[in-house]
């Protein structure tokens, strides 16, 4: 299959410290994990290769009007859902975790968020948030960090970490991607740049692989489903998203869908972590937005 026009090639920035030693090692490790990630994306999305989109721009494109191109002026929740998305990726893609549990079994959301490896992503977001948590002594929790992202403390010393005109930064991440277009509105007062729906190929393919994974493909066990596929759900439901790609169900497929969204909400978190082959970061994240 031929890969799309719009398509952004993703690229492993290599540390290229002349010590070697470490500094390499990380880096090896950094992109077998990252490898590890594309082989379940494959898993989880295998009809299509083309135009792969990271889960703060799936997110994103869930809460936007298609023809509009922006998202809903009553959605307070999506600022911080997307940060949290950004923590995510960087652990699916091995660049943080968390410290460990300790002999006292510290809960998720007391424990701190670690760098594993500052190998770039090639994301600019991404790198960006790895970049404040590199430099960030002691570490911080995975709530903070949302915070923090966010803009959203009362710490003056904290605010230099928010991410800024993050919802313009992945609009225009999928401008170049060929999903979305640019376009200037009129609001009386004000003029506003939007991203109305070109290509609606993707966000239909979108739609879909979240109405299967809890419908058609439920697998009643979090641990056989996709970690990228899970947080997608979840992050979409905390970001207030999830509703736009259940609406064109009809009542019956709605109502089970969202009973098994809320059986996903209602998992003991602490005990998912503990169990083999889990990525703590994922359900840490999932913790601070359920307290």
């Amino acid at each position: 299959m031929n890969r799309s026009d719009g398509l952004v090639r993703r690229v492993k920035a290599r540390d290229t410290d002349s010590n070697g030693g470490s500094s390499s090692s990380a880096a090896n490790n950094a992109e077998q994990e990252e490898n590890k990630v594309e082989q379940e994306d494959d898993l989880d999305d295998c009809d299509s290769k083309e135009t792969r989109l990271t889960l703060m721009e799936e997110v994103l494109l869930l809460g936007l009007k298609d023809k509009e191109g922006y998202t809903s002026f009553w959605n307070d929740c999506i600022s911080s859902g997307l940060r949290g998305c950004i923590l995510i990726e960087l652990g699916l893609r091995g660049r943080v975790e968390l410290e460990r549990a300790g002999m006292r079994r510290k809960g998720l959301c007391t424990r701190k968020i670690i760098l594993k490896s500052d190998t770039p992503t090639g994301d600019v977001l991404l790198d960006e948030a790895l970049k404040h948590i590199k430099e960030t002594c002691p570490p911080e929790t995975i709530q903070s960090w949302i915070e923090y992202l966010s803009g959203e403390t009362w710490n003056p010393l904290k605010i230099r970490y928010q991410l800024k005109n993050v919802r313009e930064r992945l609009a225009k991440n999928l401008v170049e991607k060929g999903v979305l277009t640019t376009e200037k509105q009129n609001f009386l007062l004000f003029d506003m740049t939007t991203h109305p729906l070109t290509d609606n190929v993707i966000k239909c393919r979108l739609v879909k692989k979240i109405q299967d994974a809890v419908l058609t493909k439920w697998v009643n066990d979090p641990q056989r489903i996709g970690k990228r596929m899970l947080a997608l759900i979840l992050l979409a439901h905390a970001s207030d998203v999830l509703e736009n790609a259940f609406a064109p169900l009809n009542d019956d497929d709605y109502e089970l869908a969202m009973r098994r969204v809320r059986e996903l909400l209602d998992l003991d978190f602490e005990a998912e972590s503990a169990k083999s082959n889990a990525n703590e970061v994922i359900w840490a994240v999932f913790a601070a937005f359920t307290k």
